[in-house]
């Protein structure tokens, strides 16, 4: 019988892996006042984390395209002069199950709207990197265009098939519903992880909750549970 009922493992980042937002929240204020933006209301800016940043510059701060654009620029160039994996904390737990589900011999992904070089950056930085068969992200030097939660999974199963993984039975972890709505489009089951940023409500359609690490691991790696 198969350590996880799951052919391969697909992460989200930020809320899930990762709470970017000691990083995060600074940027995005420094790139309201450079666009002459009132600074945004601290009870809202949870809202920024998850979703593609570029959409979100228009939904949330009412600017064009163009404009949207030439803020995400302004916000990638204030990540590099930072370091993406500077302020980035990663949720208790997580790293273990990382390891855990990777000693298992089930292939990982990251399946991210963050740009690939910043999701690259940070699991490097905590070690993790080599744990993942394939990285999936926004395309960073590409800005403007819409790198939605359906397009990064998109990558990452087409990334672990060509690396020779099994993506017959795959399974998202994530905290937004911007993941449980882009695997819908593959028919891939969802683990809703509380710990991260979406409202409880945003999982309602998620196959799976869990409030900690350790519920995590008892689903993706249910033998070692028992």
């Amino acid at each position: 019988m198969p350590l996880s009922p799951f052919s391969c493992v697909l992460w989200d980042v930020d809320g899930t892996i990762a709470d970017a937002t000691p990083g995060i929240f600074p940027r995005l204020r420094e790139v309201f006042a450079q666009f002459g933006l009132p600074e945004p209301d601290q009870s809202v800016l949870h809202r920024w984390v998850g979703p593609p940043m570029y959409e979100s510059f228009q939904e949330l701060a009412g600017l064009s395209p163009e404009k949207a654009s030439e803020a995400l620029t302004a916000y990638r160039a204030l990540a590099a002069r930072d370091g993406y994996a500077a302020s980035v904390d990663i949720y208790p737990g997580v790293p273990d199950v990382i390891r855990a589900v990777a000693a298992a011999g089930v292939p990982q992904s990251t399946a991210s709207t963050k740009p690939e070089n910043q999701v690259r950056a940070i699991l490097e930085h905590n070690e993790l990197l080599e744990l993942f068969t394939a990285v999936s992200g926004a395309r960073a030097g590409e800005v403007g265009r819409s790198d939605s939660k359906k397009e990064v999974i998109g990558w990452a199963l087409e990334r672990l098939e060509a690396a020779g993984a099994d993506v017959t039975r795959p399974v998202l972890i994530g905290d937004r519903h911007h993941d449980v709505e882009g695997a819908a489009e593959f028919g891939i089951p969802v683990i809703f992880d509380e710990w991260g940023f979406g409202d409880p409500s945003e999982g309602d359609a998620a196959a799976f909750r869990v409030a900690d690490a350790s519920a995590l691991r008892a689903i993706l790696l249910p033998e070692q549970a028992s």
